[in-house]
């Protein structure tokens, strides 16, 4: 299972396994892979091992990607995994514009004196606020939830409303640490697509509603994260900011919008995290997922679903949903 869009640039990293084989870190280049762990002298066991060394591999990277001498692996044929398994997830919310004025309208309670176009611009409103104060929104994702770009997706018996969230991810390539905006792109490696499903029913808690959102639950049951197919180097990508970000249900467009509507970039995303935690090599960080969700469609997840995810130069991930007891 590996025939879908090919990543923009010269090359792109993964994680692979050939039948009956354990994964390997792979140099994905056109349609043929190359097994890291033998190929770099440091015998990395897995593509974050690569990243701990990114400033040394990157070069070494793109002369292996023009040596056609090597012992390359024709991608066919080869299972696709998530491309990393990251210490840290750092996932943005409420980032892009309409997706948030959606998300207000939809959660709108019964008894709420508001219109739909009144509760729009008072959101409008906050976010403008929000881009001028510098605050973004930045939680923390489990690595136990993120599943293959071409795995199935179980969705739990528990969860009443499952959601798609397609987003930008961002690979962390070297440690940050209270890095300002300007220098923050320096430390990123590549980029990657993740679907950050959420159950809507869960997100914020019923029993007590002062304590506010319940990340753990709604967020990261295992498998809510697919992610992939690869990482795409940041010098392939010209401008994050500035990239097609489309998911498919069963083949209808559901989301369809340019990161130019997130409200605050890459760059200072990973500024904001790094302000309080250390950002390690392989991390990641979700950039927030543009308006299209579930929820303004009035249409959730349920069984036999299939997303098909894509971003500008990034490759395709597509996941078929299973309800639990039936995978």
């Amino acid at each position: 299972m590996a025939t879908l869009a090919s990543p923009v640039g010269p090359f792109a990293l993964g994680t692979f396994s050939a039948p009956g084989g354990g994964a390997f870190p792979g140099l994905l280049a056109g349609d043929r892979v190359l097994d890291l762990s033998r190929a770099l002298a440091w015998a990395p066991s897995d593509v974050r091992a690569v990243l701990e060394r990114w400033a040394e591999a990157l070069p070494v990277l793109h002369s292996l990607a023009d040596d056609i001498s090597l012992d390359w692996r024709p991608l066919e044929g080869l299972r696709v995994h998530a491309p990393i398994e990251p210490r840290q997830i750092f996932q943005s919310g409420a980032n892009y514009r309409q997706h948030v004025i959606d998300l207000e309208v939809a959660h709108r309670s019964p008894d709420d004196p508001r219109t739909a176009e009144e509760a729009r611009a008072e959101i409008a409103a906050v976010m403008d606020r929000r881009a001028a104060e510098d605050l973004p929104y930045v939680f923390i994702g489990l690595p136990s939830a993120i599943t293959g770009p071409y795995d199935d997706v179980v969705l739990p018996s528990w969860a009443r409303q499952p959601d798609w969230e397609l987003e930008l991810a961002a690979v962390i390539g070297r440690p940050a640490f209270q890095v300002p905006v300007e220098e923050a792109l320096e430390y990123v490696a590549g980029y990657t697509i993740a679907n950050d499903l959420t159950d809507r029913a869960t997100v914020f808690r019923r029993d007590m509603k002062a304590i506010g959102t319940d990340w753990l639950r709604s967020k990261n049951a295992p498998g809510f994260t697919p992610l992939g197919p690869w990482i795409v180097p940041a010098g392939s990508i010209a401008d994050p900011g500035d990239l097609r970000v489309t998911l498919k249900l069963n083949g209808e467009t559901m989301q369809d919008e340019s990161t130019k509507d997130m409200l605050f970039g890459v760059a200072r995303l990973v500024s904001y995290a790094s302000r309080t935690s250390r950002l390690l090599p392989g991390d990641l960080l979700l950039t927030g997922s543009p308006a299209g969700n579930g929820m303004h469609w009035g249409r959730l997840l349920r069984d036999g679903d299939v997303m098909e995810g894509s971003i500008t130069g990034l490759g395709v991930q597509r996941t078929r949903c299973v309800a639990e007891g039936t995978a």
